[in-house]
């Protein structure tokens, strides 16, 4: 069974970000395979561009670049945000606050966003909300484990049970 719209497709990648040689950033195995419905959106367009029409047992190997990928930083996503934010019951959380943390943050509609301290000051704390694979060519290698139809179930819910 060939991969296309709204199969089940389960995969092992190694996921490198310096060449096909690099250092491996993410990986998938086959104890615990990426899984996911293929053509309604769960996965980046150029990723899965890369594996339609590949068979269970095909290996793969090939580069996103960042533009193709998770974009280019973007400025307007590296915000100053008060320092009174990270406090709770008018405590500062500085096991929280350090940089390099990665931590969830929620905006005034209640979305929740992931960001990364860069910097604190006085008053503000500089947060990097982009993707941490915003700027980087994305280098995988793999094979597909498994092709199968999406369940009526799956396709109304949009994941894989």
């Amino acid at each position: 069974m060939k991969i296309e719209k709204f199969k089940v497709v389960s995969v092992t990648y190694d996921l490198r970000t310096d060449g096909f040689e690099g250092e491996i950033v993410e990986s998938a195995t086959e104890e615990n395979p990426l899984k996911f419905i293929f053509g309604i959106g769960m996965m980046l367009p150029a990723f899965e561009a890369q594996l339609e029409g590949l068979s269970q047992g095909d290996t793969f190997q090939f580069k996103l670049s960042a533009d193709d990928a998770y974009g280019q930083p973007n400025q307007e996503n590296i915000l100053d945000i008060p320092i009174q934010a990270f406090e709770v019951d008018g405590k500062r959380q500085d096991d929280l606050l350090q940089v390099g943390n990665v931590i969830p943050m929620q905006d005034n509609e209640g979305n929740q966003f992931y960001g990364e301290i860069k910097e604190i000051g006085e008053d503000t704390v500089k947060m990097d909300f982009n993707h941490p694979m915003a700027g980087k060519d994305l280098y995988f290698v793999g094979k597909v484990i498994e092709v199968r139809d999406a369940t009526p179930e799956e396709l109304d819910h949009g994941h894989v049970h």
